[in-house]
């Protein structure tokens, strides 16, 4: 599986912002897609994970502000975040796994990440 992150850029706090992945080469429907993120100096972090079916869970940090949807049929998975904040700043990568997990290590597929910057 192919995995090709992009929508990130540079935005003021308050601002949103919508990241879009796109999958191709395997069967899209049947992985649980994440979405990931690492800020300068720190460790990657899960931010939000949905199921086959559209389960979704998310980090403390980002309820309410972030929402993970999947289409399906468009092999496609996106991050909307609205009210960014300065410590949102970070590489967001999107991944899949075939088990229901936040784990990174368990995930077997990345894509190369993009650049979200949030200017207080």
């Amino acid at each position: 599986v192919q995995l090709q992150a992009s929508g990130g850029g540079l935005v003021q706090a308050g601002a949103s912002l919508r990241l879009s992945c796109a999958a191709s080469g395997g069967a899209f429907s049947t992985f649980t897609m994440g979405w990931f993120r690492q800020a300068p100096g720190k460790e990657r972090e899960f931010v939000s994970r949905i199921g086959q079916f559209g389960t979704s869970v998310s980090t403390s940090s980002v309820k309410g502000r972030f929402t993970i949807s999947r289409d399906n049929a468009k092999n496609a998975v996106f991050l909307q975040m609205n009210s960014l904040k300065p410590e949102d700043t970070a590489v967001y990568y999107c991944a899949a796994a075939r088990g229901w997990t936040a784990v990174a290590a368990d995930y077997d597929y990345w894509g190369q990440g993009t650049l979200v910057t949030v200017s207080s």
